[in-house]
């Protein structure tokens, strides 16, 4: 198969976990080539997403890593497998390629679980209140450049709303859902989406209000995507410079034990949805 010259996070991740495994087997990449036939080269292309591999051929190698999770193998050969276009890949060359990834992976998660404290959730905001985060985070961009985000975040609903939903998880801090990132008539109007997708059975939402003791979450914002197998979840973190896509088990761990932490500050779902019906009448 030919290089990639940009290859995504879910390729790059494929690439990885070959890697896990030919490490865990105590084999240099060159013993590994000369196995396939192939260069040490092409061997480190393939375990950096740069260059892809054959299903038949990732089955072929977790045998001769002697790996013996035989879900595990499915789940990676599956990835290999995967050859049509997204949605997302529509927006090739005109938004990061971080964006991109996010949509991908929504798309293929099992589950996701999130937690958010200073802005409403990615999947649950409307396009007033996008456009208004957007504005705000970078108020250099043009109106051509500022369009396809929000379109872009208004499209990754499709994860929770299409023919198949993903089942979602989401807890919110009252603050996200008080503040005015533009002005009243976009704040009720997000809230009433969020009600909505409650309703229609798009999201399971928690809130955390403001007067909750022990909770010392303000960092705790992160998602949590489920993957075919536990082995393959991945964990996304905001950062200064971007989004980072976390897969090494000890920090997905963190991931998990952070999320039932915080779960225990959050009210119930029908309590939240009574919360979030007198927040709009108290705006």
């Amino acid at each position: 198969m030919a290089p990639r010259s940009n290859p995504t996070a879910r390729q790059i991740r494929l690439g990885a976990e070959l890697r896990k495994l030919r490490v865990a087997a105590g084999l240099k990449a060159r013993e590994v080539a000369a196995f396939l036939d192939s260069t040490s080269a092409q061997m480190s292309q393939i375990e950096a997403g740069i260059s892809g591999v054959s299903a038949e051929r990732v089955r072929r190698l977790a045998t001769h890593y002697e790996c013996e999770d035989e879900a595990f193998v499915a789940a990676l050969a599956a990835v290999a497998e995967e050859r049509s276009r997204g949605w997302w890949d529509d927006y090739r060359g005109v938004l990061p390629q971080v964006n991109l990834d996010v949509a991908e992976a929504e798309h293929h998660a099992t589950f996701m679980r999130e937690v958010v404290i200073t802005y409403v959730p990615g999947l649950l905001q409307t396009p007033d209140y996008a456009r208004a985060v957007f504005r705000y985070m970078r108020p250099d961009l043009t109106e051509a450049e500022l369009a396809p985000r929000v379109e872009h975040r208004m499209m990754r609903r499709r994860a929770i709303e299409g023919d198949k939903p993903t089942p979602y998880e989401t807890i919110v801090h009252e603050f996200a859902l008080r503040i005015r990132v533009s002005d009243r008539r976009t704040s009720l109007s997000q809230l009433q989406l969020i009600l909505e997708e409650i309703e229609r059975g798009h999201a399971v939402v928690r809130v955390i209000p403001v007067h909750r003791d022990g909770f010392a979450g303000a960092d705790a914002s992160m998602m949590y995507l489920g993957g075919r197998v536990p082995k393959l979840d991945t964990g996304l973190l905001d950062s200064p410079t971007g989004t980072l896509f976390i897969d090494a088990e000890e920090h997905l761990n963190r991931l998990r034990t952070l999320f039932r932490t915080v779960r225990e500050s959050s009210l119930e779902p029908l309590e939240s949805r009574d919360f979030i019906h007198r927040l709009m009448k108290e705006l």
